[in-house]
This record gives structure tokens, sequence and C-alpha cells, in this order.
């Protein structure tokens, strides 16, 4: 193992970096502009590698927080690998304890200290002190000594207890225990300023058996809680900590481990538990250094909770049907951890995603820079993501070094089952595999003022279900190469996607770029005023209507292809600085204002100033100030402004599904509402009938449908036909129908006016390879202007 220095870890990414070769600005005007803005940085080429860790740095000589006094009331502990004596006392330097065993076997007290003497190794041993401190006086652990030396260094070398019973299954006893340092349904602690590891060899890539190791694992294990016990563990502070080479196998153990984890366990289902505990509260891991570890570096979430048996997925009130390994559960059953913050960490050679975090409210993670990501395990993932979260920003983020992945494999992610969630002023860059993954099942998704470069893969990846409200991509920058990027998106949007101000900027001199691989993939998304940049001067057949926008070089202050790296993310905002538009580009009050912009850009500057919003990452201060901005034109209400002749009108199907508390009925199919459905019986008879009534004769020329799919939902139909009512006869008389399926955004034209008071959709043949009956979205009627 190699040692490291007592630095901060600022000061240790600062030495990492001084070996990087940058190049200087470009002369001329436009690097001095950008200069102005935020301060001069000289970029590195746009193909140079990325920042390469230098040998650890050396000390700094600052001091250990246990040099200093204890003002938290307690007792400090010392602890000596070389001199102590477990006999002793502990509670002075000359009285220190050895081992590791001694302080494990002790409870400590709110306000005590437990530090850990500079320069000493524990090799083979791990740390479980006993006690919760209280508020106002948490327990600490810490380092005391010479300021000169190496932070204490605690390398289990994978000597802790394994998570799993001899058949494979996870044991609820052990669960938990599998860190260097571990606390386990304890609260009101502070770990700072010690060494961790967890590997006797990391250079042999484990791939095989059941291996779990942690550098600090802290969690909740509902099994082991009494009736009346505190199941919320409050305040948490990681700090300046070094973890480091920590392996595990590169397949899929349903646990998670890495550098830093948070869990909650728990071997029974979730509903049966109680509801409003089992979280953390008040939680910040900030300034920490994390490298050669997996499964990642940050590990926020549930683990278990049987959330992926039998029965443990729900619906929601629209009724949705979320598995159980959505965690709806988390938000239904008010389980969020909450108030969490999550800063100015390094991680670099993560084995699977680096911040993985879930199940959390009210969430800051900012200023974490990830070195490589998926480096060695074998699935999907993504580099810095919250899942089933709320309320919570992802901001000032740097990630590069992802791999080609032909799922996720993203530096984002708008996941599964988030409400409220905004990804804004990050900086991806050379990531294979693309952009941002996007899942659905969310509600008020928004990324903004974000600025990709060479993240050639998909930009826009996936779309698995239905959001409950819009998804905004606004004020974004991307820059990318046409040849080596796959789409801007790769599957169908679902459900309403807007791209407000975004530049799409092509460096390739010989290929335009490719929008999309499904046909009607677009079908959801709205484009207005954004700028579609093709270097070759050749735009696709693929690019998306957009009235009021651009074709035009936006005149960036500094050259694309010598965007900056190894800048870190504190010096981010100059990253950012050299894709800012310079004096009299065409995007300067090209865009257009929506609230979802938020209120100031990527370098902090104001929204907005003059006519209108810039396009693309950064305002130029050019005319008034507009002080509160106002959206006077909606885009929101521009979309499809046509009258649908069957909104609100009763509907009568000739089968309903039971299920879902009874939320899959037909008057789903006129709310004008994609994300509710109607389903049919699972013993349904075909035809399946639909039938509308207008309540009077009505015109009409066109029939929308569509159909409901999600991750596991395919589309259904196979042939159907549209009859009308005809009051004369009695009768119902086919004049549409079609054996070639519904799917997504069928628009049925090619007949005659129809005039009727009633209108019937019959369903009459499924897709020969599915088991289940139809589900339907809407169903809506026009007459085209003639």
């Amino acid at each position: 193992m190699r040692p490291a220095g007592n630095g901060s870890p600022a000061e240790e990414r600062a030495a990492r970096r001084r070996r990087i070769t940058v190049r200087t600005l470009r002369a001329g005007l436009t690097s001095l502009l950008a200069v102005l803005l935020v301060g001069s940085l000289a970029p590195a080429a746009g193909a140079a590698a990325q920042p390469k860790p230098s040998p650890v740095a050396a000390a700094t000589g600052q001091s250990w927080p246990g040099n200093k006094p204890n003002r938290t009331g307690g007792t400090d502990y010392y602890l000596d690998a070389t001199n102590g004596d477990d006999a002793a006392a502990g509670t002075s330097r000359q009285t220190a304890w050895r081992t590791l065993a001694k302080a494990n076997a002790t409870t400590f007290e709110p306000g005590d200290r437990i530090l850990l003497k500079a320069g000493e190794q524990w090799q083979d041993e791990q740390l479980w002190p006993k006690g919760s401190g209280s508020d106002g006086k948490p327990i600490t652990i810490s380092a005391y000594g010479d300021r000169n030396a190496r932070r204490p260094y605690i390398a289990a070398n994978g000597n802790v207890p394994s998570p799993f019973n001899a058949n494979g299954t996870k044991n609820p006893e052990t669960v938990g225990l599998t860190g260097a340092i571990v606390l386990r349904n304890q609260q009101y602690w502070d770990v700072n300023s010690v060494e961790l590891s967890n590997d006797d060899d990391f250079a042999t890539d484990i791939t095989t058996g059941s291996y779990v190791r942690d550098g600090i694992m802290v969690s909740i294990n509902a099994d082991l809680l009494k009736d009346g016990d505190d199941n919320i563990m409050d305040h948490f502070r990681i700090s300046n900590i070094y973890v480091h080479d920590i392996d595990g196998p590169s397949s899929w153990q349903k646990i998670h481990y890495g550098a830093v984890n948070f869990q909650v366990f728990g071997s029974k289902n979730y509903k049966e538990y109680g509801t409003g505990g089992y979280y953390f509260k008040d939680v910040r891991i900030e300034d920490n250094t994390f490298e050669n570890v997996e499964l990642h570096a940050v590990q926020f979430a549930f683990n278990w909770f049987a959330a992926d048996s039998s029965g443990s997925g729900q619906y929601d009130e629209s009724g949705k049907w979320h598995e159980g390994w959505e965690q709806l559960w988390v938000r239904t059953r008010d389980l969020y951890s909450r108030d969490v913050y999550i800063g100015h960490n390094y991680a670099e050679n993560i084995g699977q995603g680096a911040f993985q975090l879930a199940n959390t409210q009210r969430l800051t993670v900012e200023y974490n820079e990830v070195n490589g990501f998926l480096k060695r395990y074998n699935a999907v993932s993504c580099g810095l993501y919250l899942w089933a979260g709320a309320d919570s920003t992802m901001q000032y983020n740097e990630v590069y070094g992802g791999p080609a992945n032909e799922y996720d494999g993203t530096p984002w992610d708008l996941e599964y089952t988030n409400f409220n969630v905004t990804y804004q002023y990050n900086y991806s860059h050379d990531n294979a595999a693309g952009w941002m993954a996007y899942m659905g099942n969310s509600s008020n998704s928004v990324a903004r003022y974000n600025l990709s470069v060479n993240d050639n893969g998909v930009l826009v990846k996936n779309m698995l279900s239905t959001n409950y409200s819009p998804t905004y991509f606004l004020n974004n920058t991307f820059v990318y190469d046409g040849g080596d990027l796959d789409y801007v998106h790769d599957e169908t949007f679902l459900s309403r996607v807007y791209f407000l101000n975004n530049i799409f900027y092509n460096t390739s001199q010989t290929d335009s770029t490719p929008w999309y691989r499904r046909t009607g993939a677009l079908r959801q998304a709205v484009f207005a005023n954004n700028d579609y940049y093709e270097a070759s001067g050749t735009h696709s057949t693929q690019e998306p209507a957009d009235p009021a926008g651009l074709r035009v070089d936006p005149k960036f202050t500094g050259d694309p292809e010598d965007y900056v790296t190894g800048a870190g993310v504190n010096n981010i905002r100059k990253a950012a600085a050299h894709f800012s538009l310079s004096k009299g580009s065409p995007l300067i009050d090209a865009g257009r204002y929506n609230a979802h912009m938020g209120t100031e850009d990527f370098l902090g500057t104001h929204l907005y100033y003059g006519d209108a919003p810039d396009i693309g990452i950064a305002e130029r201060r050019v005319g008034k100030k507009v002080a509160q901005p106002v959206d006077d034109n909606p885009i929101e209400e521009e979309t499809d402004n046509r009258v649908n002749l069957a909104l609100g009108k009763p509907v009568t199907a000739g089968s309903t599904h039971p299920g879902a508390n009874g939320t899959l009925t037909a008057d789903k199919l006129t709310d004008g509402n994609l994300t509710t459905r109607w389903a049919a019986a699972d013993d349904a008879a075909y035809p399946i009938t639909l039938d509308i009534d207008f309540g009077s004769d009505t015109t009409f020329d066109e029939v929308y449908l569509d159909e409901y799919t999600d991750a596991s939902t395919a589309p259904r139909v196979q042939s159907f036909e549209l009859r009308r009512w005809d009051a004369g006869t009695g009768q119902w008389v086919t004049f549409a129908g079609r054996d070639t399926g519904i799917g997504h955004d069928l628009t049925v034209t090619g007949f005659d006016s129809v005039t009727t008071s009633r209108l019937r959709v019959a369903l009459t043949g499924k897709i020969a390879t599915e088991t289940y009956t139809p589900t339907l979205t809407e169903i809506s009627v026009y007459r085209s202007a003639k």
C-alpha cells in the first residue's frame, strides 16, 4: 500500500496536476475576452491526456485536529500502534492504547474523541467503536501528532466479516460490518484526517467470488433495532480522508460497497417496517480523495428491504406500476435520507459509478471531480447521479474518462423516481458513452447550463417510462464530433421534453449530426431557440423543427478544439468561460425565457440582460438588466393548439383491468395526459372495444392513438378498426383500420371526413409474441384545417 501525505485533498490534487502539460490560450481578442470574464487559464489540447496523479503529495505541515483542545466537552482517547499499551488508560499521549480492538471494545460518550497517531499504521485491523454522540457533542475519529507525518493509516486488507451466509444469502448480523471503519445504528459522528484501504492485493483484480469491502461503512440495520429505538441516524461528518485500494468482484452481488458507504439494511419486505424512519439526516462528506476503489467512491442508499421480491412493486396515484427496485416506496413511506451535502471530493479510477446516490431529499452535490469510472465493473452505471431522490441539486461537478457503454455509462443520469432534481453548471468531457442517461418515471427534471465536450456517445440516452411532468433541457452547450457521436437520442421520448436555448456544435468537417435511430424518436420533444452549428456546412435531414432556431457559428471566446482540462473543479467556471459568447455573437439575445432556466448562468451572471436571454451556458451583460423576468409567451401553451374533440368525453370500455387500485379506467383515454392509462383485463376477449360518446354529431378526419410502454411493457396491439355509430341503422360502421399495430403516436388519416355522435376503437388482435392484453394512454380526435 502506498503512503499518503497529510496535506488537504485540495493540496494533494494540486500536486497531482503539476505534471500536466497545458497549452497557452491562443493569442488574440477572443482569448482576452475569456480572461476578462473569469480570469486566465491555460487550456489543454482537446485530445490531451486527462489529469494523471503524480506520487502522493509531500506533507505540508498542517496541524492535526487532535493537537487542538477538545471543545465538545468529552474525553480524548489516544492510539499509538508502535508505543501504545492496551492496558494503559488511553487518555493521554503517554498512556495511549495500541490496537483498534481496544477502541472497538469501548463504548464512547458524547464529545469523546478517538485520536490516531499520525504516521502510524494498523494493518489487518478494523475500527468499530461503539456508542453515539449527541447534538453539539459528536464523537470524533481523527489524528494527532507530528504535523509532518502522514495520516494515520488503517489497512484492513480485506479482513472484514462477510455479509453473506454460506448459502449466498445476506446475513442480517454481518451486513454493514464490511468497512475499515464501521458505524452501525450509531449517530453523531465526525471522521476526519485518516487514510484507509481494504484490499490485500489491488493489482490482482477480483473477478469472482463474494467479497464486500468498504472504506467507511455507516449503516442502519432495521432488524437490530428494537421497538422504541431511534431509527433516524443524525449528524455525520466525513472530511479530509484518503481512501484507496478497495477491490471486489466485477459482478452484481445485490449489495453495494465503496470508499464511503451509507446504507439501510432490512431482511424483510419494506412493508413490514414502519414509515417516517430508517434514514440518515444531516450528513456532510467533503474534501476527501478516493482512488482505486469499487464499487463506488460514495454510495448513499437503501440496499435491501426485499425491493426485488414478489409483491414489492406498487401502483402510484395515476395507476402507473413501479417495480420494487424503482423505490417509489421510499417516497410514499417517507423514508428519504435528508439534508445531505457531498462536495469537493476527488475520485479516480473507480470500479463502477463514482457517486451513486439514492433515496435522498434535499441533497446538494457540488464541486466533485470524477477521473475515470466504470473501470472494472461489468454492468451499467453512471459517473455521478441521484436515483429515487427529491428536491436535490447536482452542480459544479466535473466528470471525464467514462467508458464506451451500450446502456448507461454517461457522466450524469436523470434516473427513475426522481422528483424535482436539477443538474446545473456541470462540466463533462471525453466520456465515450455520451452525456446524460434518462430513465423516466420522474417529475420536474431539469438540466440547465451544463457544458459537454466530446461526450461522443448518446447525448440524451434512453427513456424507459413516461414522466409525471415535462423535462427541461435549457441553455446547455454540446460540443461533439458528428462522426463519433452515436445519436442525440437513441430511443423514443415517451413524454414531453423541452429543448430551449441549447447549442449543438458539431466539429466534424464531414459528418452531420445523427439525431436519432428510431422513427418518431423526437415525437414528444419540443425544440425552440436552439443553435445548430455544423462545421461541415451540411445539416442533417433529421434535424428537428425549430422555427426560432439558428444555424450559425456561436463565436465562442475560445477555440472549441482547445477546451480546458486539468484545472480542477475549483476552476470549473474558467473551463465554462472558454465557451462563453464573444462580442457580436449572433446568439446574444436570441434565446427564449422560461422560468426553469433559474436565476443565473454557469458563470454566475444574472439572467438576463437585453431583449431576451442568450443561447448557451453564458449570458453576456449586453443591454438593460431584466431584474425580474416574466415568461409572457409560455412554450408550454404552444404545443399542438388544435382542438381535441374527444377531450373530456366519456368513454366506455368493453374490458377494464381491476388492478392498480382501480385507476386503469377508460376515462384516462380522454384526459389529455399521456402519463395516465387504461388497461384491459387479463382475460379480455377480442375485439376489445373503446367507445367515445361525443354527445352530439361531431365531424373529424384524424384519430390519434397511443399505447403505454415502459421498461417491461412493449406495444401489444397488432390490429384495430375505427368505427362510427350510424344512428339511422343502429349499427357500428367500420371506416378505417390497420393490422400493423399502434405503438406510439399513431395518427390515422386517409379516410373521408366522418360525422357521428360516437366513435368506437375496436382492438381486434394482439401481437403474437405478447402475453398480456392492451394498455393505452390516449385517444384524441381532430378535424384538420382544410
